[in-house]
């Protein structure tokens, strides 16, 4: 079934409710390789309860709605949908445990040819329940690879940051764990793209990739350590675009250029050449 673009523009995404605990932080934080130097008291305050303090990209799992999109009637075909861009900003300390409540809305669906396939973005508001202090906005594409050709507008898509000819001001390499894709959905994506190997195979891999919110975690953690001097609360927005996917045990590098408040970023796996989040933006304290 095609998608029907009038229904998915207005889809309505259930409201999520989420009791984050302690143990859901440092879950997170051990998903995109924090703690991989147990000795380490910067990456420690991440995956340790006492004075424990919240990633700034732990945003992205809060309030998530899960493959909502995999609904009868969205029209999308589940088993080629890859994660396209990824942001958030965040407008009040991450809390590191408490009720909060997300809702997600679908802002558009272009459509980018039958051979090309869909986008299909959204945006998420994450509250604190108990004050209904708005915590973070969430914004994501998803690449629908099968979908396109359903007759929706092609546009408008927001122009992309552009990556400084010039050579970086900081490089991080950060390794992933073998098994990081399967600590990582832990934290609410259970997509089998990212733990069965038949099922990833079926989708054009060879083998399941890690989590596209997982490499913009990584990306993040080099961000935190390299420009914020290990300070959460510093890191205020970010956001990418997927390019290739990261295989779990390969290493990220991060190179970034500051410019005032603003970083540009990209990020690599050298092992294969690749380009695997791209026209990066962050904004710093």
């Amino acid at each position: 079934m095609p998608i029907d673009y009038q229904k998915l523009l207005n889809w309505d995404i259930p409201q999520v409710e989420q009791q984050l605990t302690k143990r859901d932080t440092i879950i997170y934080a051990l998903g995109v390789g924090l703690g991989a130097d147990p000795m380490d008291a910067n990456e420690l305050q991440f995956v340790y309860e006492e004075n424990l303090k919240a990633l700034p990209t732990m945003a992205i799992i809060l309030g998530y709605p899960g493959p909502w999109h995999a609904s009868p009637g969205t029209g999308v075909t589940r088993s080629h949908v890859v994660h396209g861009e990824q942001g958030f900003t965040i407008h009040k300390p991450l809390p590191v445990e408490g009720s909060i409540i997300g809702k997600t809305r679908v802002t558009a669906v272009l459509d980018k040819g039958k051979d090309k396939g869909a986008l299909l973005l959204t945006a998420c508001d994450v509250r604190e329940k108990v004050s209904n202090d708005l915590i973070c906005t969430l914004t994501s594409t998803t690449f629908c690879r099968a979908d396109g050709g359903f007759g929706g507008p092609s546009g408008p898509t927001p122009a992309p940051q552009p990556i400084p000819e010039t050579p970086a001001q900081f490089s991080c390499d950060l390794p992933t764990l073998p098994q990081a894709a399967l600590i990582y959905r832990l934290s609410g994506d259970y997509n089998p793209l990212h733990a069965d190997p038949a099922y990833a195979a079926k989708a054009g891999f060879k083998a399941p990739i890690l989590h596209g919110r997982a490499t913009f975690s990584v990306v993040g953690h080099a961000l935190v350590k390299s420009v914020c001097g290990y300070d959460p609360l510093k890191l205020k927005s970010m956001s990418g675009r997927f390019s290739s996917p990261v295989y779990p045990g390969e290493t990220i590098r991060t190179e970034m250029w500051v410019e005032g408040k603003v970083v540009t970023f990209r990020a690599t796996v050298p092992s294969r050449g690749v380009t695997v989040l791209n026209n990066g933006r962050a904004e710093i304290a």
